[in-house]
């Protein structure tokens, strides 16, 4: 490792890289344990080859769950986890950690900070808040109803709090914009005279442990064991999922089981429990950058449940195990012990899970006997701020003008489709050249190739609208692709970073023309992004070609007959071509479908194998 690279370091990250590389045996206890560490080495490893100016570097550390298994398993008792956090700071610090795949995350907890969904209710004299966190608030708001009103038997001056703990942005690196909000939230808490939180998620156990100052945070379970909290008998076998973040959390997991052992529940533990508990999937979003990996998480505990029917206390570890193995939130059992052994007890899911906030809130924000009640409306200067955009705004103005523009020409009489075509066809063989061309040229410069599919089935019909479509798009793909192999490498070598990228990589290598042929047919892919990507690639430009004319003709033979008959659609007229077209589409659609379904069938390699 470079000194003078070092130096270059955020302090934090330099003082991680120096740890491990001092301190790191390459014993290989962590590797056993883990499917991310298995294939990049061991952490000494990762830190040699550890380069800030190699975004492909900074990405693989959104790889790991961040569970810190690594690190309690680690002879030296290193910090691992710790350093692989560190990792994706330094990415976001340098402008490599925004990943759109994150997109739906950050948006989901910015709802949760934001004036709608927010709400804090106080009592007088509130000292003690309870703070449900937004997964259980959504998926079960009746339990946070039961829940807070078991603690209200215990402390009528008990408040309760609606907000994000911002722990998806604390595991995407975004530092700053964490500190930020984090601090408001607990400044505002203290100034009331809150001293003590009670929290429903693990994930907000650990936010306010780590960043609260001022506050005492417990969990609920805890304070239900201790109020004597005597739920409705029942007689079952369960085996307990510990949420990874916690691992370390032993009175929680005490409290738990002891709920159990009351209600009459028998519990079996896995192999993986208590602080050797394993990640359920989600943990550090790694699910939307790398979801194979991931999958391997949810495969070792469903193998590890055995047919038990797994209780855990965090609402994502349900959804995310959901899918593998019978899993309910311990809410359920509490609360609702028989339907949930019978597995009739289910949590809601997205948007349901919005909805659901939306009403809790109104609900709390119509009880009477609130001293003190405030929506967050706070946003950092600072940290990770929203990027603008115009393009929406822009292609708006434009599509107002040319409306006006139709109608002031008299041109409206052309949008029968029959005049189109005619007009179109003044132009002679120019027409379908021009169409070739811009469709060749859209690839290129990232502009979306439906709408100008759906222009080529209105204006040149079923048969030549599919030729000079399949042909402009062919033409396109491949001028992307040799862009990127011999025009502009290096600029697209640095916009095509992260697991995903480097996985096609090496497929590619592996699989050759087979790749091509799955990402045309599954779009797991964005299409413009992946033509330049596979111009990186070892494939030969004949196979890339052949293929992708091949792979895209049924999505563009539906698309273009469905478009043919569009403007027969509109105005009421249903021809057997428009049907015809439909069903194309919709058989085109369930491609995917049909291969995660297929897919899920199969056997998928734990991560400890």
């Amino acid at each position: 490792m470079n000194s003078t690279i070092e130096n270059k370091f955020r302090p934090a990250l330099q003082a991680q890289l120096t740890a491990i590389h001092t301190g790191c045996t390459n014993c290989g206890e962590c590797v056993r344990g883990c499917a991310f560490l298995k294939k990049y080495g061991t952490p000494k490893a990762v830190a040699g080859s550890f380069d800030d100016n190699n975004p492909a570097s900074l990405a693989r550390a959104f790889e790991c769950s961040l569970c810190g298994l690594c690190s309690l398993t680690c002879p030296e008792r290193l910090d691992l986890d710790g350093l692989f956090l560190e990792m994706r700071r330094e990415a976001v610090d340098r402008g490599f950690g925004d990943y759109k795949e994150h997109a739906p995350l950050v948006t989901y907890e910015r709802l949760g900070t934001s004036r709608r969904f927010s709400l804090y209710q106080l009592p007088q004299g509130c000292t003690t808040i309870f703070f449900p966190g937004c997964s259980l608030s959504g998926t079960r708001p009746d339990g946070v109803n039961k829940v807070f009103a078991a603690l209200n038997k215990v402390d009528p001056n008990v408040g309760i709090v609606f907000d994000c703990c911002l722990k998806p942005s604390h595991s995407l690196g975004r530092e700053q914009y964490v500190n930020a909000m984090f601090a408001e939230m607990n400044d505002w808490l203290v100034k009331q005279g809150v001293t003590d939180v009670l929290v429903a998620c693990p994930n907000c156990q650990v936010m306010f442990d780590t960043f609260g100052h001022g506050l005492t945070v417990r969990t609920v379970w805890e304070a239900l064991a201790e109020s004597g909290l005597q739920p409705e008998k029942i007689t079952g076998t369960v085996t307990v999922h510990d949420p990874c973040v916690i691992r370390n959390s032993l009175p929680v997991h005490a409290a738990v089981r002891g709920l159990l052992v009351r209600q009459g529940v028998t519990v079996e533990e896995m192999p993986h429990s208590g602080r050797s508990t394993v990640c359920c999937g989600k943990g550090g979003a790694v699910d939307m950058l790398n979801p194979e990996l991931a999958a391997s998480w949810g495969e070792l505990r469903r193998k590890e449940a055995d047919g038990r029917r797994i209780i855990t206390y965090c609402a994502g570890c349900v959804q995310a195990l959901g899918g593998h193995t019978p899993t309910n939130h311990l809410v359920d059992l509490l609360f609702s012990p028989e339907q949930t052994l019978a597995g009739k007890k289910k949590g809601a899911g997205a948007p349901l899970t919005y909805l659901n906030r939306l009403l809790l809130k109104r609900a709390y924000k119509r009880k009477k006997g609130y001293a003190v009640s405030r929506e967050r409306t706070f946003i950092p200067e600072q940290g990770a701020q929203k990027k603008r955009s115009w393009v929406p705004l822009v292609f708006l103005a434009l599509l107002v003008a040319a409306v006006a523009g139709v109608h002031l020409s008299g041109a409206a009489q052309y949008l029968q489709q029959e005049k189109l075509q005619e007009l179109i066809g003044s132009y002679g063989v120019l027409a379908p050249a021009i169409y070739i061309l811009i469709y060749s040229l859209a690839p290129v410069l990232f502009l979306p190739g439906l709408p100008i599919t759906i222009v080529g089935g209105i204006v040149f019909g079923p048969l030549w609208g599919v030729v000079y479509t399949i042909t402009g798009a062919t033409i396109g793909a491949s001028l992307a692709f040799l862009v990127a192999r011999y025009g502009a490498r290096d600029w697209v070598a640095s916009k095509l970073t992260g697991p995903k990228w480097e996985k096609l990589d090496s497929e590619v290598a592996q699989h050759g023309w087979k790749v091509v042929a799955f990402t045309r047919l599954i779009p797991a892919f964005p299409f413009n992004l992946l033509n330049y990507a596979f111009g990186l690639t070892r494939i030969s430009f004949i196979q890339y070609a052949v293929t992708s004319f091949l792979c895209m003709l049924p999505a563009c033979v539906a698309f273009i007959v469905f478009s043919s008959s569009l403007l027969g659609l509109i105005t009421g007229k249903v021809s057997p071509t428009a049907l015809l077209g439909i069903a194309l589409v919709l058989l085109v659609s369930l491609i995917p479908v049909i291969y995660r379904r297929f897919k899920g069938r199969q056997p998928i390699e734990t991560a400890t194998k």
